[in-house]
């Protein structure tokens, strides 16, 4: 089976097409992604990406976490497809519509020389009542809200883009303990389909920096949705304007929150090799 090895800033992705052959048998997606992911003994990955025909959009993007869970949506991944479609997969397209779980997302190609340069992402409006998250307790907002954590509360601004989101903004995020706060963070109570976490240190109105634990990955060097979900919570909290560029451990997107409540995303995608998986 082939596949293609691609990365958004670092966070990286086994692609999997499968409009045009077919998963073969042996296991289930889980255990091949938590096989497929592992970076000593399987290719390696923050995620296993899967493409399939879609009735209403150009094609239907699966993702499976390295742990065997499923995301609904993967912002570096979205701009991997978009690449990979226009350049492999024969959708000759510079505005692409791409269905998710969390429904139909609009990457438009910034090309040059005939070649993706860069993808800016329609990654739509984000939601923000607490059972859109989701998130345990009363209706609302939850904005700058107490969390307490082993005895210590910690003041959170939860967002989704069609996945969870929990954001605290801090002094220093190299200081943060990451691998500590990350996992418990991720899977305490008050989330019951766990979250993804940013560690935000706003720079000025216009740049932040970021370190994220990613549910069902760990740390990984960029996430799109939480860099989304980063300026979301910066203009919430007033700490940011709407056009930031979020500094990544593996690079910058920009993002821009428009004044009809949409979000665009603009970042690189690239290909790094393909090859042929041994089925199972």
């Amino acid at each position: 089976m082939q596949f293609f090895k691609v990365h958004g800033l670092g966070n990286d992705f086994i692609l999997v097409d499968l409009v045009k052959q077919e998963w073969p048998g042996g296991e289930d997606l889980s255990e091949s992604a938590r096989r497929l992911c592992h970076r000593q003994f399987g290719i390696g990955a923050d995620g296993l990406v899967l493409l399939h025909s879609s009735p209403r959009a150009d094609v239907f993007m699966q993702i499976i976490n390295p742990d065997g869970s499923e995301a609904e949506m993967c912002g570096n991944a979205i701009r991997c497809v978009a690449k990979y479609l226009y350049e492999r997969g024969g959708i000759k397209k510079e505005v692409m519509h791409i269905e998710t779980r969390a429904g139909v997302m609009v990457p438009r190609l910034v090309l040059e020389n005939g070649r993706v340069a860069a993808v800016r992402v329609d990654m739509g409006i984000p939601r923000l009542e607490r059972q859109d998250i989701p998130m345990i307790g009363p209706p609302g907002q939850v904005i700058n809200e107490p969390l307490v954590l082993e005895g210590q509360a910690f003041h959170v601004t939860a967002v989704s883009m069609g996945n969870p989101h929990c954001v605290l903004f801090v002094p220093d995020v190299e200081r943060v303990d990451l691998h500590g706060l990350g996992p418990k963070l991720e899977k305490h109570p008050l989330f019951p389909r766990k979250t993804n976490v940013e560690f935000v240190q706003v720079l000025n109105r216009g740049e932040v920096r970021v370190r994220v634990w990613e549910r069902g990955a760990g740390p990984t060097l960029a996430c799109g949705t939480g860099a989304c979900a980063t300026v979301v919570a910066g203009v919430l909290n007033n700490y940011t304007d709407r056009e930031v560029k979020v500094h990544l451990p593996g690079g910058t997107l920009l993002i821009e929150w428009k004044e009809d409540d949409h979000l665009y995303m603009t970042g690189p995608a690239e290909e790094v090799f393909c090859g042929q998986i041994p089925c199972p």
